[in-house]
């Protein structure tokens, strides 16, 4: 496997991850890529571009069997409303295409949420830089170098 500016950003910063690649479907989403690498879909985390009303990005860590309460997440924030980015917005703003989304070493730095709960995992899945890829690590690594603002808008 090739490195992606994702891993060799989890391995300047130290951190032990492990590459798990699968044979990625256009809108699979995180159902596909737990099915074929036989893992709990709770696990895969997504990472999701949003903007606020003055459309600033940021980047929204969740679960890949739940959704984003988007008023939940505008509250906590500290916003008037959030949406998501349109996908060549996202693309722009992350320097990633949909579907191989990280959080790591992003465009431009962008501010992170994350969803509680994932902290409470043994171990999670993320996109690793490129479609077809996730990483899997400890939660306590992804908040050590992402420095998240914790949140609680996951709904089912």
């Amino acid at each position: 496997m090739s490195q992606t500016k994702a891993t060799r950003f989890l391995d300047t910063h130290g951190v032990r991850f492990s590459a798990h690649a699968y044979d990625y479907e256009p809108h699979g989403g995180t159902r596909v890529s737990s099915q074929k690498l036989g893992v709990d879909e709770h696990t895969v985390i997504k990472t999701l571009v949003f903007e606020d009303e003055a459309k600033a990005p940021f980047l929204v860590l969740m679960h890949g069997d739940r959704t984003v309460q988007v008023q939940a997440l505008a509250r906590q924030t500290g916003h008037k409303s959030v949406r998501p980015c349109a996908p060549d917005v996202a693309q722009r703003h992350t320097g990633y295409l949909v579907g191989g989304t990280s959080p790591f070493a992003t465009k431009k730095p962008l501010p992170v949420c994350l969803e509680r709960t994932v902290t409470l995992l043994p171990a999670l899945f993320i996109n690793g830089g490129q479609r077809g890829l996730l990483v899997q690590l400890d939660p306590a690594d992804l908040v050590r170098v992402l420095a998240p603002t914790l949140v609680d808008c996951a709904a089912p």
